[in-house]
Order: structure tokens, then C-alpha cells, then sequence
């Protein structure tokens, strides 16, 4: 799920001209060994934080159905995770960076939700909305000056993107229907008792088996005189 919230932002970004003008885009770790490498103006998207919203999480399975009707296995229901995400431009002079930063910021500000035709893979498959918050409160526990401290550079003007996105639940799938009765075997030898009343008489085949008709009902008996 988290490779295709990156797609996710890499094609609203793109969709909205970011960068533009032969930039690119970037999902690395702006770290000072990136940034040495770099040769080209870039916005750079970097994911620092992943927390699940236990608030929603859910219980239970639920059935999944064929075009027939049959159940084919049973699906979890969807985690729900907050994707941090740290926004920043790199040119060679301030003013550029800024005016990148701006481009960023207008193209993701003006929503609150990834569309459907930005989304691949289970987020395409869920039918759930992928919601985004930008420029909002930082994640508890990850203040920029500590995340840039970790990465080993000075800090950087950034914007914070919290993409709200579901992973979807553990599927169980179903065994095949028992179109058979069970039968019970008793000594060696001896022919197997049905604990249906449905199908042929006689008893064939280990374990689950056609069952025996239902018997006929006894005539009750008059009063001996």
C-alpha cells in the first residue's frame, strides 16, 4: 500500500506541473549524499512516518460472494495508516527553491482527497477514499528539527503532507462446498452408517459420502385383545 500512495502523489503532482520546466521528482531520503548528487532542480517527497488510526479500526469478516452466489472466503476489514510525508524543493538558489515549494503547495493544498484515477493496485481495488492533509500539524514525535538531524542537514523549508490510505484486510479463502453426506464406519468390514437421508442406499468411499433415503414410517400397532 505505501509504493502506491508515492504513485498516488508522484501522478497528482505531475498532473498539476510539478515540477515542470525539465525538474524532477524525487521519493528519496534528502540526505546530504543526496543532495551532493543531485543536477537538476527536484521536489523531493520524502516519507518519514507511518502510524496506524486505531480510531477505525474494525472487526469481523465479511463475506466475499462469486457471480453465483458462493462464498469464496472471508476479508478482514481494512487498516487505516497516516502516511507523513515531507515536502521540500532543491535548486541552486533560494528564490527557485521558493517558487518550486509554491508550485508543490498549490497543487496539493487544494485537496483533500487523491482522486480515483491517481490510484493503482488495492487502492484502486478497495473502493475507499485516500484523504490528504497538507501543511497541517506535524505527527507527534516528529518535529522537523528532529528529522532533519537524523537525515544530517540543516533545516530546510518543507511541507508536511498526512495521506490518511487503508491496508487492505488478510483474505481467507473458502474450502469447496460438501456436496456429500458423511458416513460413520464401524468394525472392518461392515458397511458405513449415513447421517443423512438423501441419495443412494448403499454406503462407498471413505469419509464423506452420498447419504441413504429417509426410512419409510412403521404402521402403528392396534391394541392386543
Amino acid at each position: 500500500m505505501i509504493h502506491e500512495v508515492d504513485e498516488a502523489l508522484r501522478r497528482l503532482l505531475e498532473d498539476g506541473g510539478v515540477p515542470g520546466g525539465g525538474g524532477e521528482l524525487a521519493f528519496d531520503a534528502p540526505t546530504t549524499d543526496w543532495t551532493a548528487r543531485r543536477t537538476a532542480p527536484t521536489i523531493n517527497v520524502f516519507l518519514y512516518d507511518i502510524r496506524e488510526d486505531r480510531t477505525r479500526r474494525g472487526t469481523g469478516a465479511a463475506e466475499e460472494l462469486d457471480e453465483d452466489g458462493t462464498i469464496t472466503g472471508w476479508r478482514e476489514p481494512p487498516r487505516w495508516y497516516r502516511l507523513s510525508y515531507l515536502v521540500t524543493a532543491w535548486t541552486n538558489r533560494p528564490q527557485d527553491e521558493h517558487r518550486l515549494l509554491s508550485q508543490a503547495l498549490s497543487c496539493l493544498a487544494r485537496r483533500e482527497r487523491i482522486d480515483d484515477r491517481w490510484l493503482t493496485g488495492t487502492l484502486s481495488q478497495v473502493g475507499l477514499s485516500v484523504t490528504m492533509e497538507t501543511a497541517g500539524p506535524v505527527s507527534s514525535g516528529s518535529a522537523a528539527t528532529d528529522i532533519w538531524s537524523a537525515l544530517g542537514g540543516e533545516l530546510k523549508p518543507a511541507i508536511d503532507v498526512l495521506v490518511l490510505a487503508p491496508l487492505i484486510g488478510h483474505h481467507t479463502p473458502a474450502g469447496p462446498p460438501v456436496t456429500e453426506g458423511m458416513v460413520l464406519h464401524g468394525e472392518p468390514g461392515t458397511t458405513g452408517h449415513r447421517l443423512r437421508y438423501d441419495g443412494p442406499t448403499t454406503a462407498e468411499g471413505n469419509g464423506f459420502a452420498v447419504t441413504r433415503p429417509k426410512p419409510t414410517r412403521r404402521r402403528r400397532q392396534g391394541p392386543i385383545s
